[in-house]
């Protein structure tokens, strides 16, 4: 258990190559007084054959930001500010919200799932079946009504997918959207550091400049990083694939965990599994790595090294984001080793490299 294990790396080491998997062994003589004979089978990380990724074409997002879009962000956040008033006396339109008991029916037949009651439903939001929304739009407060819809096709339960259904449903309130009136008193109210809706309105313009800068500059970054991959002539083990899907799905369910769901209520509700996740994950995961394999041959055929300086600018920038000390987070990474943070530097320069020597079309 020890000496094999030893044995094995340096087996590696003198050979030159990089395992991507667990090896296949096979031991031929493993007795006291006796060398130890073994063959190992294992799958390397493959040749990568670098294309054209310097002079790549990138486009370029126009960042100008016009009036219409100020009052598209103000109208965004007068929606946002909006009050839920009860209609006294008036009939569902699209936008409103109905408060409403339903019950649903196949066959005259209730059916597991189907019955809520006191449900806020957004008119036009989409959050029903297509067609149940629709039905309710010029119903009055207190009536009565049935609600004839379609199950889809692909409907996540297999026992309603493609059948008709009934809906008994009543309306028990109709609650309408009340905006606040656009002046300085609600431009303070959403921002606490304006005081007029002028101050508002140039804040939103220099916010949204920043952010279509910056969708421009990751537009350029992801054109870049595609091309130079698909450029390149690699051969990649199934094994590296099998890996990366494997990472794709525990950051999946990490995912999940964080919104407050698991995997069973996941399957449950979308009528999938684990396999068929795992084929969802396939293109990305070899994209994922044709290029990480691209850019560790692109940072060598350029000589891409990682400074003391390059590291400590990532702390300084890591300790602006987390708000925390440079020296606390020095510290956390010593315990881990600081050669992830190093590669991380390393990519970011070469993805920095190939942006630089990129050319800029209309």
């Amino acid at each position: 258990d020890i000496l094999l294990p030893q044995e094995y790396s340096k087996a590696i080491d003198e050979a030159g190559i990089t395992p991507v998997d667990y090896p296949e062994l096979d031991i031929e003589q493993m007795e006291q007084g006796s060398p130890l004979i073994f063959t190992a089978k294992v799958t390397v990380k493959p040749e990568v054959k670098l294309g054209e990724y310097k002079g790549i074409e990138v486009t370029e997002i126009d960042t100008n930001v016009t009036d219409e879009d100020i009052e598209n962000e103000l109208k965004s956040l007068q929606e946002r500010q909006a009050e839920l008033v009860v209609v006294e006396n008036g009939v569902v339109e699209n936008g409103d919200v109905a408060v409403i008991d339903f019950e649903g029916f196949v066959d005259e037949v209730a059916f597991e799932g189907g019955k809520g009651e006191n449900y806020s439903l957004e008119i036009g939001s989409g959050q029903f079946i297509p067609g149940f929304e629709e039905q309710l739009v010029g119903a009055k407060a207190g009536e009565e009504k049935d609600v004839n819809v379609t199950f889809p096709e692909e409907y996540h339960s297999a026992e309603l997918a493609g059948k008709a259904a009934t809906f008994k449903v009543k309306i028990h309130d109709i609650k309408r959207k009340e905006f606040p009136e656009l002046d300085d008193e609600f431009a303070k109210d959403v921002n606490e550091n304006v005081e007029s809706l002028d101050e508002l309105k140039k804040e939103i313009s220099e916010r949204l400049q920043k952010e279509r800068e910056q969708e421009n500059e990751n537009q350029k970054r992801d054109t870049v990083i595609e091309k130079a991959a698909e450029n390149a002539e690699i051969d990649i083990p199934q094994a590296m694939i099998d890996t990366e899907i494997e990472r794709m799905f525990q950051e999946f369910e990490q995912r999940l965990q964080m919104q407050g769901m698991n995997l069973d209520l996941y399957y449950q509700f979308t009528g999938t599994n684990k396999e068929a996740l795992n084929e969802q994950f396939k293109n990305d995961a070899e994209m994922r790595v044709r290029v990480n394999l691209t850019l560790e041959a692109i940072a060598i055929a350029e000589n891409i090294e990682v400074t003391d300086e390059d590291v400590e600018k990532e702390f300084e920038k890591m300790a602006e984001m987390y708000n925390r000390p440079v020296e606390e987070l020095k510290g956390l990474l010593a315990a881990q080793g600081d050669d992830i943070m190093k590669q991380d530097i390393k990519i970011q320069k070469t993805i920095d490299l190939l942006v630089e020597n990129s050319k800029t079309v209309a």
